[in-house]
């Protein structure tokens, strides 16, 4: 049956793997509940180009527990009626509830580092997350953070929409203008499919995923 998810100030909280006493990451004021981002998907393969139109909302953040939560929405999907929207929920890499290293989702620490050396603002921290998985690395004042967004259910249609959300993203997010970069990974789909976003707003939405039921 139909049931309303309502937007809570307070996220679930997700357990890490490495609870330490490191400070939390300092907060960005592009990365906070509310803030909304748009841009698109390349979802090319070996038969054609193809990149979707996508919007991502933040709806919410706990730096505590390296958490937050929104929705993402792909406007052009060829095989959908409508725009499709997801909920996900994303860990954030602080070297305190989460790690460079996945450790689940089909992910070994080779696809990892793969994916993560594709960003160059990781290029840095290489050496060190090779190392320990950056369990050392103090990333508190680094002036990007690094997420992965894992979503959960579909929100406005069915799981017989001809989509899949199987995989993960890898995401950097630039606390200095708030742009977003990403690459999609699921072993059964094309390969390093990028996510580009920039933020539209400061931190205001009238967007509520209150106002959509779960199918």
């Amino acid at each position: 049956m139909p049931v309303r998810v309502v937007e809570s100030n307070t996220p679930a909280q997700v357990s890490g793997t490495d609870p330490g006493i490191r400070s939390p990451l300092q907060p960005s004021s592009l990365l906070g509940a509310g803030q909304a981002f748009s841009g698109t998907q390349n979802v090319s393969n070996q038969q054609k180009e193809e990149a979707w139109r996508v919007n991502v909302q933040i709806q919410g953040i706990d730096l505590e527990h390296g958490y937050l939560c929104g929705t993402m929405e792909a406007l052009n999907v060829p095989m959908a009626d409508t725009p499709v929207i997801t909920f996900w929920e994303g860990e954030i890499v602080d070297g305190k509830n989460y790690t460079f290293y996945t450790g689940k989702w089909e992910a070994t620490r080779e696809d990892d580092m793969r994916h993560w050396s594709k960003f160059p603002s990781f290029s840095p921290l290489q050496g060190q997350v090779e190392s320990d998985g950056g369990r050392q690395l103090d990333l508190n004042n680094y002036p990007y953070i690094f997420m992965r967004w894992k979503e959960q259910y579909f929100v406005n249609v069915g799981t017989d929409c001809g989509l899949t959300i199987a995989g993960f993203y890898y995401v950097c997010f630039s606390c200095s203008d708030g742009s977003i970069s990403g690459f999609y990974y699921d072993p059964n789909s094309s390969p390093f499919q990028k996510l580009e976003l920039k933020t539209v707003n400061e931190g205001r939405s009238g967007f509520s995923f209150s106002s959509y039921e779960l199918q």
